[in-house]
């Protein structure tokens, strides 16, 4: 079947928020599909949308409606036909997608890890008894009080622009961004310090970019075949089951990463008390296959551990 590729008169409508950091990947999408069907930028359409949990940075995602806050407009511009794909940051992504939609393509991951953020700091040992640190991430906050109990921890919302503004107003001391923003924002005078997974597991998919789809399009499928990144999915398959079979929502502290060497598939998880007082672990590998198998047995094992209050 002959592939109708999109042209500067009728353009392929791609969906994003309007972040700095939400357009650097619709961009890159845009870039991936350029080059693979060797078409000019003008066939693709960058199409802003306004997201309730950009309009609202006052408050914690957990008040106002968790991750679908990010998502919502996109997908029903996706819906109802404005837009052809949506890009998303897949550590935002809910694990359920709305009824006819798809999510099953996925850019090469940047780097996973957290970057710890100060303008005179250089790391969590660095910091004063006491001292403030600004994070809007509940996982985040929960691993902070587990190594650092004396931390006042303070509610921190917005770009990365706005997080460094705070920094610079003494909101707080220090933060922490995604090593893959700064990177994919080409950030390189943010002063900041990767934080490696042993010392502080990363969000589920975080550097991920997922690309959704209307499952019934059948020539975006086949474009976005493409540029989909087998090992990225690989890896996902694993997390997001993981996630899936926990409460995998904003008011939930839950860290994973799977990594791939050779046919083998590592996955690391954690679920923490909101407070940093409990945390449980587990560290799991085996065949890529069985990635995902793998999630739901880790889930399951540190839920059992944890007790059904736990969250």
């Amino acid at each position: 079947m002959t592939l109708d590729l999109p042209t500067p008169a009728t353009p392929f409508n791609i969906g994003t928020r309007g972040s700095p950091l939400a357009l650097a990947q619709a961009h890159e999408t845009r870039a991936r599909l350029m080059a693979a069907f060797d078409l000019p930028e003008e066939a693709f359409a960058i199409c802003v949308i306004k997201v309730t949990g950009d309009a609202i940075q006052d408050r914690p995602l957990k008040e106002i409606g968790g991750k679908g806050l990010f998502t919502r407009e996109i997908e029903e511009a996706l819906l109802d036909g404005s837009i052809d794909i949506a890009v998303h940051s897949m550590k935002d992504m809910p694990v359920e997608q709305p009824g006819g939609l798809l999510l099953d393509t996925y850019l090469p991951r940047e780097d996973v890890r957290d970057a710890f953020v100060s303008l005179n700091a250089k790391g969590l040992d660095d910091l004063a008894h006491g001292a403030t640190v600004g994070t809007s991430s509940l996982r985040r906050r929960s691993q902070l009080l587990a190594k650092r109990p004396d931390l006042n921890i303070v509610e921190f919302r917005g770009n990365v622009q706005t997080r460094l503004k705070k920094l610079g107003e003494g909101v707080a001391e220090a933060t922490f961004l995604a090593m893959a923003g700064l990177n994919r924002l080409h950030m390189s005078d943010v002063p900041r310090t990767a934080v490696a997974p042993d010392e502080m597991l990363p969000a589920v998919a975080q550097g991920a970019i997922g690309i959704e789809r209307r499952g019934d399009d059948n020539r975006a499928a086949q474009m976005l075949e493409a540029i989909h990144d087998g090992p990225t999915g690989q890896r996902l398959a694993a997390e997001r089951m993981f996630l899936t079979h926990l409460d995998g929502s904003c008011e939930t502290p839950i860290g994973g990463l799977a990594e791939l060497d050779g046919g083998s598939i590592r996955l690391r998880g954690e679920i923490l008390r909101t407070d940093g007082t409990e945390v449980y672990a587990d560290d799991m590998s085996g065949a890529i296959e069985d990635g995902a198998e793998m999630g739901r047995a880790m889930a399951a094992k540190l839920l059992e551990q944890a007790g059904p209050d736990f969250f």
